[in-house]
């Protein structure tokens, strides 16, 4: 039997496990990706293992989240970063360049490579044939020094594209098709391969639209193939010569299947809060409109910008409407600048922000309370706009423009005009000079720390037996912005551990951190739902927790990177043998877990007793064995120390 694309991925890097669905399997990590949200805490744990340089082909370091700056902390923390990568051998790509995924797609992305990334949307890269994975900051400083990435064998999700889409649909509307078919979860434990005729329509950056949002799916990473359409990419990106051929053999096969026809596709819209809550457009249409925002990770290509300014060219933005431009990275923004897009886009009344993530996380162009804003983001998880009260809608570039002119929700086939024609810039200009190499030696390069950073807190072994108060039971789908919310308030403090743990739950309960701090040296616990920890792999979420005292959390089920990033500090990550347990348990009640370290040590079920209410139950693990060692060691660093001071 042949293999298909991920198959190759995986083999050709496979250092450890079988191929097994379930199991275990360590791979071997060529590149990283790491933003400033996150990559403070990663140089910070590479400092605290004592790594003096990295062993991986290929890291890079962005620049994009925190560039807001109001104050001095991301002004500091930008020149920390940047001594960091001269330290530890990193590529920094310095503010304005713009957002990690694109530019790394420009300059670094590989056919055939593997790439692991301290940001959720790094399987955005996937469109280039790399398997591109996103994880939590720990993780990827372990691939930095050298260490296999270990995973469970996810299942491979083949999903064959046929037919041609029609006008006004675009590759957004494929993976809002594929949510509204899916739903936010249905891609947990999977590898989404595409493949099909369908693709002969589909270019490179059209695919990254698709990969890119396989993280609002829960899926491990996205894969396509490597072919004429990814060459071409290269070649205008003058790196032709790094382009290899990877491709699925004919007689290859996939675990579950499923099916689009592009032409049979229709304009998409995700309504508030939820990626997976797809609609047609023309069910939603004739609501009004507030603001409109294009550009982010998830539509970040010269075509997403310069269709819409096309559409809107000769017209006007709608007087009630904010039209927010965020150009995506610097070479982008140059080439609507030559190509007179960028001019129709400021003669339409757009305002045009600087190159990076803005608004898709909440740094700046909040929405009003409650007003319908049109975003083509790939999130719209409740209050992740910076609006805690926000109304934000997922969409196309072209569902995005019509509501621009027309101040409404809006299915663009109802314009009255045809379709415009993109095509992407003949002999495009090629901007290398705001991603800097390292020196070759960075031995005598002093961190520049500072007054905001502080130093990363460090966890003891688990113990015996845990015991603490329920300080908060929340429900489904809870997203890492709701357990440690992103935006320009909270994000500058990604270095400061005590003065960001203060934030923690404060979208769900703004009490919550007063109260956790009576429990911070004896521990105490949170319990939730289905697919908890959804979104973004920020390791904030569990860092802020567990300083306040989380030592456990039991769920129905985990979303992949929350629940490593759980194990990575020392938190034990347990989810209900009986689901019916989640409804017994009261926000209050004292859970005991008398045996929790001799439990996990056997691969036993875990007792969990009820103190208040007066009864017991078990709970499941389902640790493997290098995560099983981190949780009794206190965490991944602390194992990495102990295992250092052995040596």
């Amino acid at each position: 039997m042949g293999k298909n694309v991920a198959e190759k991925l995986i083999s050709s890097h496979l250092i450890s496990g079988k191929m097994k669905t379930g199991n275990e399997i360590g791979l071997k990590i060529d590149q990283t990706l790491t933003q400033d949200a996150t990559g403070t805490m990663v140089m910070l744990e590479l400092e605290a293992m004592g790594v003096s340089k990295v062993k991986t082909e290929i890291s890079v370091q962005y620049v994009d989240h925190n560039i807001l700056q109001n104050d001095f902390k991301n002004a500091e923390d930008h020149l920390f970063l940047r001594s960091a990568c001269k330290k530890f051998g990193i590529y920094y790509s310095r503010a304005g360049n713009g957002v990690s995924h694109p530019v790394h797609m420009e300059r670094f992305g590989r056919p055939g490579k593997t790439l692991l990334g301290s940001d959720s949307h790094t399987c955005a890269a996937g469109s280039l044939g790399m398997l591109a994975i996103g994880a939590g900051g720990l993780e990827v400083a372990f691939a930095m020094a050298g260490e296999p990435f270990f995973i469970k064998m996810p299942q491979i999700f083949g999903v064959k594209l046929v037919g041609e889409m029609p006008d006004w649909v675009s590759a957004k509307d494929v993976i809002l098709e594929m949510l509204r078919r899916h739903d936010v979860a249905g891609g947990v434990g999977k590898i989404i391969e595409y493949y099909g005729p369908g693709l002969e329509h589909l270019s490179a950056m059209d695919r990254h639209v698709i990969a890119n949002m396989g993280a609002e799916l829960g899926a491990t990473t996205s894969v396509f193939p490597s072919d004429s359409f990814v060459k071409e990419f290269m070649e205008a990106e003058r790196r032709g010569n790094e382009w290899k051929e990877l491709t699925a053999d004919p007689n290859s096969s996939y675990d579950l299947h499923d099916e689009i026809d592009l032409s049979q596709l229709e304009p998409l819209i995700a309504l508030p809060s939820s990626p997976g809550k797809v609609v047609p457009v023309k069910d939603v249409a004739g609501e009004k409109v507030y603001q409109v925002m294009v550009g982010s990770s998830a539509n970040p290509g010269f075509r997403d910008f310069a269709i819409v300014a096309d559409i809107l060219e000769g017209r006007q933005a709608h007087d009630r409407v904010s039209f927010d431009i965020n150009p995506t990275s610097r070479q982008i923004l140059e080439n609507l600048a030559r190509s007179g897009h960028l001019l129709k886009l400021v003669q339409s009344g757009a305002r045009i922000h600087q190159a990076g993530c803005n608004g898709c996380i909440g740094m700046g162009q909040a929405p009003a309370n409650g007003r319908a804003s049109l975003r083509t983001v790939p999130r719209n998880f409740p209050g992740r706009s910076g609006t805690k009260e926000d109304s934000v809608y997922l969409c196309s570039p072209e569902v995005a423009a019509a509501a621009a002119i027309t101040g409404m929700i809006t299915d663009p086939r109802n314009l009255g005009f045809s379709y415009p024609k993109v095509k992407g810039p003949i002999d495009q200009l090629v901007d290398t000079e705001a991603v800097f190499p390292p020196p070759a030696d960075g031995t005598e390069i002093e961190l520049e720390k500072g007054s905001n950073i502080k130093p990363l807190p460090l966890f003891p072994p688990l113990p015996e037996s845990l015991e603490g108060p329920v300080l908060l039971k929340v429900g489904d789908n809870i997203s890492t912005d709701e357990i440690l919310p992103a935006g320009s308030k909270v994000l500058p403090f990604r270095s400061n551990i005590p003065a960001i743990s203060e934030f923690t739950f404060s979208q769900i309960d703004e009490t919550y951190p007063a109260r956790a701090k009576e429990y911070q040296k004896t521990g105490h616990l949170v319990v939730g739902g289905e697919n908890y920890g959804q979104g973004s792999s920020r390791e904030h979420a569990t860092i802020a927790p567990r300083y306040l005292g989380v030592v456990a959390v039991l769920v129905k089920s985990f979303a992949r990177i929350h629940r490593s990033n759980l194990s990575n500090f020392g938190v034990v990550p347990l989810t209900f043998e009986n689901p019916s347990d989640w409804n017994k348990i009261k926000q209050g009640d004292v859970l005991a877990l008398p045996h929790v370290r001799e439990e996990l040590k056997k691969r036993e079920k875990v007792t969990v007793k009820n103190i208040t209410q007066g009864y017991q139950f078990k709970v499941d693990h389902g640790l493997s064995e290098h995560e099983l060692s981190r949780v009794l060691e206190g965490g991944l660093i602390s194992q990495f120390r102990k295992r250092l001071n052995h040596a």
